[in-house]
């Protein structure tokens, strides 16, 4: 609201981008590909909440810079833009896809959901692809293939830490 204020009464250019779930190569350590993905390579369990009863909108490293560098060659004077792949992943079924790009199961404790948490994300990117003609599309079984590759020359396949 703020940033559409200033726009408003100072002209000022203001574009706010919102990311939904990103991971692939070099992600953050305190998320789920990466803490999943070392739990499933040391053999120690993933907690899972809402005993797996949720949905995420997994978006990929590529596909959030293409749509970010696409905004910034396209500014404009106030505009909020949904990044993200725009199709809802089970967790269990995410968790799956990563068993299968690294070859190994996981070990899943379930728990229940956890206080202030929400059971899915899903982002609505008609604004995205109408401005910039944009919207993500790696398949989730390929951002992840692409990611435990990076996992096993980074981290090498044994240690995983």
């Amino acid at each position: 609201l703020m940033a559409h204020v200033y726009s408003h009464l100072y002209g000022l250019h203001s574009t706010g981008l919102r990311y939904f779930t990103v991971y692939g190569p070099w992600g953050r350590p305190d998320m789920s590909p990466m803490l999943f993905a070392h739990a499933i390579v040391q053999g120690t369990p993933i907690q899972v909440f809402n005993h797996g009863d949720m949905q995420r909108d997994f978006t990929y490293i590529d596909d959030i810079v293409e749509g970010t560098l696409r905004v910034l060659d396209q500014p404009t004077r106030y505009a909020i833009y949904n990044i993200g792949n725009h199709q809802p992943v089970g967790l269990l079924d995410y968790i799956a896809a990563l068993e299968r790009a690294l070859g190994k199961k996981a070990k899943l404790e379930m728990k229940p959901m956890q206080p202030g948490d929400v059971k899915s994300t899903y982002a609505d990117t008609r604004a995205l692809r109408e401005a910039v003609g944009f919207a993500p599309s790696t398949p989730l079984e390929v951002g992840l293939a692409r990611f435990a590759e990076w996992f096993r020359s980074y981290y090498g396949s044994a240690r995983g830490t």
